[in-house]
């Protein structure tokens, strides 16, 4: 078999990897711009009431997911920055590698993608990611997230559902 001839669909994943890779960038767009206008917006700390569960309260996170490493002298900045980037070209690099089937999956990391280069870009840019969304219940609050995170958070879900799925579907053609 000629080698130079291409197999149908492949241009299609490449295509469809493409898309979510667009998806990804406008999630980058987004987050960036909020977190400008909050920047711009909002004074440091100091919340900003929205509805009886929800502030706007500017805060720079040093460190990863809840803070963590925040107060560790300056290196998890770079230690958070080499991990995203390579984090985030593995997941380009199973984008490209999916199977034209693998829909969820492909949603799933366009989200990741670009919540996780939104915090990047502002890791290095700024030496912290930038987080301004507050939602609380009476006195608990939950940690101060933005774009980037809710898109991660939900690329995470979807690729659990999908797992959740594929699992399932195993099940039923195992007993049928």
């Amino acid at each position: 078999m000629d080698e130079s001839i291409k197999q149908p669909g492949l241009s299609y994943n490449r295509r469809r990897a493409v898309v979510w890779l667009l998806v990804s960038l406008v999630i980058v767009i987004l987050d960036l711009w909020t977190k400008s206008l909050a920047s711009a917006g909002l004074t440091l700390y100091r919340p900003e009431e929205l509805t009886s569960w929800l502030n706007l309260t500017l805060a720079h996170n040093y460190g990863a997911a809840f803070s963590f490493l925040s107060d560790a002298g300056g290196w998890q900045r770079w230690l958070f920055t080499g991990l995203a980037s390579v984090v985030t070209v593995v997941l380009i690099v199973w984008l490209f590698r999916l199977k034209v089937e693998e829909k969820l999956t492909a949603a799933a990391l366009g989200l990741i993608i670009g919540g996780a280069v939104g915090n990047l870009v502002d890791r290095i840019m700024n030496g912290y990611v930038v987080d301004f969304i507050d939602v609380y219940y009476r006195e608990w609050h939950w940690p101060a997230f933005n774009l980037a995170d809710s898109a991660i958070t939900g690329g995470v879900i979807l690729l659990l559902l999908d797992a959740l799925l594929q699992s399932l579907n195993e099940k039923k053609r195992g007993s049928g």
